[in-house]
């Protein structure tokens, strides 16, 4: 069945982003409807999922957080984390967390490719619900 994905990327990391965007493309099946949205870093990825979140089936978050000299890092990681799992949550809806956290450049050059796991692990919970089980209640009989 055709699905609504849309993709919200952080472009603080232009390079990075390419890379994370072009990889989850390539994972979606091709029969899916995909909408991107550019926004300037990692900070307001959830808000924009969450404006949009009736519109879409499935979302991915993609970015990258590079640590510097400040706690910044890790103040921006946990609020971006904690946001879009919430947002999954309470909304059901599967959003693909592809926001890398790196040390440093070389390692944001080697995850660059992370926006695949992120779109597979949306198409497995959204292929969840193709599943339906059926139960056939069975007599026990007395011995």
């Amino acid at each position: 069945m055709k699905k609504k994905y849309l993709i919200v990327i952080a472009n603080y990391y232009k390079d990075i982003s390419r890379g994370l965007l072009k990889s989850a493309i390539d994972s979606i099946p091709k029969k899916n409807l995909i909408k991107t949205i550019n926004v300037p870093g990692v900070f307001e990825i959830p808000i924009t999922i969450s404006k949009n979140i009736k519109k879409y089936d499935a979302f991915l978050a993609l970015g990258c957080v590079i640590k510097g000299q400040t706690p910044h890092f890790d103040f921006i990681s946990q609020a971006a984390t904690d946001a879009i799992m919430k947002l999954s949550i309470e909304n059901k809806k599967p959003i693909g967390n592809g926001i890398i956290t790196c040390l440093n450049m070389p390692q944001a050059i080697a995850r660059e490719k992370k926006g695949k796991e992120a779109a597979l692990a949306v198409i497995s919970v959204l292929s969840q619900n193709q599943w339906e089980l059926h139960i056939t209640p069975i007599k026990v009989q007395e011995l």
